[in-house]
């Protein structure tokens, strides 16, 4: 090499980009792979798409030298509705989940009626949504789908985040159950295309009747997908379940979706837990009111081996006023992965600063988060062996931060917010970034 030793990092997308076949070594101060500690002066070579080598201190002599940077997995948003990435700030939280969910009711109605706005143009929102995640470090993302089409998700490009894209069902009445599951069942022969893997998901108790999550949930067993399902959100769904009452069943019956002629079979929280252990992998969102109910806790405790709890932070201070119930998923030994929920209701997609609300308000250190937002993050939407850590034969899907404050702690510098991320990179190639 003509530098005669350490490469600068201005031949880093260069070396990593050419050919997606070119091997390179980056060094720098702290290699972050989420199994073991952090390497002091560590090096990772890539070659191929694919991490071949990691090691301390002594790289090798044509390494890309990145200074003070720090490599870690790349992150993982365990829970997103990519479809309102194009929403320029969120909605109005006031009144609490039924209020909000009217709002975007109200949103979607208005964006299909006036074809002027682009507010819930599917595609064009899911490519926004893409580029602010991998701006953001994220290479890896669990996404619900409601709206968008297969095809919208047939069309990722391979430069950015991989993509788990839960098919999301909805439906109370027998009518709408059947043509819920006869839609998804032809939208599944097709696929979603080679670049998005696939999961189910059951919306949420108070909008799933007993059959469709039943059949949606068996449909994933069969097939050996992961699904997802919003629990204990609001404590207007605990009324609903309990009498049939309250304010969900009002607004149910204000769009036509409470059934006419006879009500809905509907499961308690503890019910739908148990149904989602019947899946292969399963993610309980938010879960925020899940300490209410004991029955339904002990059940996710019994079945960590398979199911997570993906928790969004800022969403749900702002829909319920208090932030997760962190301390009490992990006192039952749950993995807990971060998501960020969608633009109607946060106003970013940024991992780092979910991470952030958690550590401000002392509910989690520094490495007790990154540690949600890869490895646990990676574990609860199925792909443990593509993401999550760094280590020899896995793909190299990795972002590289600059701090420009001094640290001792690596964690605490990947959470501090003048902290600066240069480049990500999924299987070895840069999807955001150039160094």
């Amino acid at each position: 090499d003509a530098c005669g030793g350490l490469r600068p990092a201005s031949r880093l997308c260069c070396d990593v980009t050419r050919g997606h076949n070119d091997a390179v070594t980056l060094r720098c101060r702290h290699l972050v792979p989420m199994r073991g500690r952090p390497l002091d002066g560590g090096w990772i070579r890539i070659e191929r798409g694919r991490i071949t080598a990691m090691g301390q201190r002594r790289p090798p002599k044509t390494a890309v030298d990145l200074g003070d940077a720090i490599i870690l997995p790349g992150l993982v948003n365990a829970h997103t509705h990519l479809e309102f990435s194009n929403c320029r700030t969120p909605l109005d939280p006031s009144g609490g989940l039924p209020s909000w969910i009217e709002r975007v009711i109200r949103l979607r109605r208005s964006s299909a009626a006036d074809e002027t706005k682009d507010h819930l143009e599917p595609a064009a929102a899911i490519v926004r949504g893409l580029t602010e995640s991998a701006a953001g470090g994220v290479t890896t993302i669990g996404e619900i789908a409601t709206l968008a089409p297969a095809a919208a998700y047939a069309t990722f490009a391979k430069d950015s985040p991989r993509v788990r894209v839960y098919r999301e069902g909805l439906g109370l009445s027998a009518a709408a159950v059947r043509r819920t599951t006869s839609h998804l069942a032809s939208e599944s022969k097709s696929g979603c295309g080679p670049s998005s893997l696939h999961g189910l998901s059951p919306h949420a108790p108070y909008s799933v009747a007993a059959p469709l999550g039943r059949w949606l949930i068996e449909t994933a067993r069969r097939r050996g997908l992961p699904v997802a399902m919003h629990i204990a959100e609001s404590p207007d769904e605990a009324v609903l379940l309990a009498g049939g009452t309250g304010r969900f069943r009002a607004l149910l019956e204000s769009i036509g979706a409470w059934p006419s002629d006879e009500p809905p079979r509907m499961l308690p929280a503890a019910g739908w837990v148990t149904e989602l252990a019947r899946a292969p992998r399963g993610i309980v969102v938010h879960g925020t009111f899940l300490p209410d109910d004991p029955t339904a806790m002990a059940r996710l405790a019994r079945h960590r081996d398979r199911l997570a709890v993906a928790i969004c932070p800022r969403t749900t201070l702002a829909l319920s006023g208090r932030l997760p119930p962190l301390v009490a998923f992990c006192d039952a030994g749950l993995r807990v992965a971060i998501g960020t929920d969608s633009r109607a209701s946060n106003p970013d997609l940024s991992i780092l600063r979910e991470c952030r609300t958690l550590v401000d308000a002392g509910l989690a250190s520094p490495e007790e988060t990154v540690t949600m937002a890869t490895r646990h993050g990676a574990w609860a939407v199925m792909l443990e062996h593509r993401s999550g850590l760094l280590a020899p034969a896995r793909p190299a899907d990795l972002v590289i931060l600059r701090p420009t404050a001094p640290y001792s702690d690596p964690f605490t510098a990947i959470l501090d917010p003048t902290t600066q991320i240069i480049a990500t990179l999924r299987s070895g190639r840069v999807i955001h970034g150039d160094v």
